[in-house]
Parts: structure tokens; sequence; C-alpha cells
């Protein structure tokens, strides 16, 4: 097996991982904790949960851009950016960009003291934000996933 066969092989399981748990977060824990929990203990317990899945977010964001970078480079698809008829390579970096961000910078940084802070005052929207958000990026994500699958294979 050739190293670009490895690297794409690499790209899906990570996608896959990364997707199918924010997939999982916004469409059964979420909807649980919802139900499951009092207005203020929803978002303490969902930060709990959500602690012991971010290694693996960022793992997986990090192999995902890592080999989305290097399939890029090998098969000098760089041109790709110049043009909207492949809008989903332009999708895909500003997913894994928002990702990125989201997770090595606003949530450690700013998102948690925040979201710590709000839930003290208003836990039932603070937790309907945390629920929009994640909607928001999940549908944002599936989008990319179509749009790359269909535009790589037609």
């Amino acid at each position: 097996m050739d190293q670009l066969a490895i690297a794409r092989a690499l790209h899906v399981l990570a996608v896959v991982l990364w997707i199918g748990g924010v997939g999982f977060v916004t469409t059964v824990l979420l909807p649980a904790v919802r139900r499951l929990k009092t207005p203020p203990e929803r978002v303490a317990f969902f930060d709990a949960i959500e602690r012991r899945f971010a290694w693996q977010a960022r793992a997986t964001t990090v192999l995902a851009g890592a080999t989305g970078f290097f399939m890029t480079s090998q098969l000098d698809l760089w041109s790709r950016f110049h043009t909207a008829t492949y809008w989903w390579m332009h999708a895909m970096v500003a997913v894994w960009l928002l990702f990125t961000v989201m997770l090595f910078v606003a949530e450690p940084l700013v998102l948690h003291r925040w979201f710590d802070e709000r839930a003290k005052s208003d836990s039932e929207g603070t937790f309907a934000l945390i629920e929009r958000m994640h909607r928001v990026l999940l549908l944002a994500s599936l989008i990319t996933i179509l749009g790359a699958v269909a535009g790589s294979h037609s």
C-alpha cells in the first residue's frame, strides 16, 4: 500500500471518528442529558462527559488536517482552491479550521469558563445554546462530507 492510500484511509478514519462523535453528542448525548438532568445539572454533567471525548476530537482533528494537507500536497490539488467548482475543498478546510480553533483555542481558553459562568445565571439558556451550536456544527460537517464524497467521485 502506498503512502497516498494510507493517508486516504487515515483521513477517512479520522473524519468518521471525529464527525461521528459530534453526531453522537448532538443526536444522542445532548437529548439524553436534557431528559435526565435538571436545568442546573445539565451543563456540568455535559461538560464532564464531553471532556472525555475532547482528546479523541483533538487527535482526530489533527489527523484529518495532517492527512488532508498531505494528500493535497502530494496530488498537487492546490488549484482546486481557485475555483468554486470544488466548493467542498473550501468547506473541508473551513470545517476543519472551525473545529480546530474551537477545540484547541476557544474551548480551553474561553468557552469553558464562559459557559460555566453563564450557566450560573441561565442554565436552561446555556444548555440550549450548547445544543444549537452542536446542531450547526453537525449540519455544516454533514453537508461538507456529502459534498466531498460526491465531488471527489464525480
